[in-house]
């Protein structure tokens, strides 16, 4: 996941959190979907480049993401559910290094993988979503699961209470995200912990 600042002239500055300032406008690219964040005060000029700026990273793309525009107090749907993260700077992917232009969906990946090539991040968590689409999870499952890798890459080693984890999946299930896309984050965040272990729980 990349996190970009959109600044006065439009230039676009790599930030590793989100810090939600009502003057500013963040652009953070989660590969299947470009969002805007638009903060109450901020200038028309930011909101004008957020959009081209967001327009110019699809064209880098063989397949365009979706944008989505979320105005500060009227965020909605997967944007809710990683909020927090991006605020403290949990799944900031620069070093991943993503080629902006590749967006691999299933059939492409299992091609990949008849053809012996292995799959970059992208694909791993293609994979791993749609394997868990096919396991048929309830909703409130999902977003139970959602809430438990949160939490872990919120507080690393730190105890989660039973407590916590009934809040965020509260929090998420408010979120009304669909279900492919709890199945993408769920994927997306069990990468990024098996890449940085030292956010995992000890046992």
């Amino acid at each position: 996941m990349q996190l970009y600042s959109v600044a006065e002239n439009g230039a676009l500055r790599k930030v590793k959190k989100i810090d939600f300032v009502a003057s500013k406008v963040y652009l953070i690219d989660d590969i299947k979907t470009l969002y805007i964040w638009i903060g109450n005060n901020s200038s028309n000029k930011k909101k004008e480049y957020s959009n081209k700026r967001a327009e110019d990273l699809n064209k880098k793309r063989k397949k365009n993401a979706k944008i989505v525009i979320e105005y500060q107090g009227k965020e909605f749907g997967s944007f809710l559910a990683i909020m927090e993260l991006l605020n403290k700077g949990e799944i900031d992917e620069t070093s991943e290094k993503r080629r902006l232009e590749l967006k691999i969906n299933y059939k492409d990946t299992l091609e990949l993988l008849e053809a012996g090539i292995e799959p970059d991040f992208e694909g791993k968590v293609t994979l791993a979503s749609h394997d868990l689409i096919e396991e048929g999870h309830s909703y409130e499952i999902l977003c139970e699961k959602l809430a438990k890798i949160q939490l872990q890459m919120i507080k690393g080693n730190g105890k989660i209470t039973t407590e916590e984890i009934d809040q965020k999946s509260h929090e998420i299930l408010k979120s009304s995200s669909t279900y492919e896309e709890l199945c993408w984050l769920i994927s997306e965040l069990s990468a990024l912990l098996k890449k940085n272990p030292s956010n995992e729980p000890s046992s």
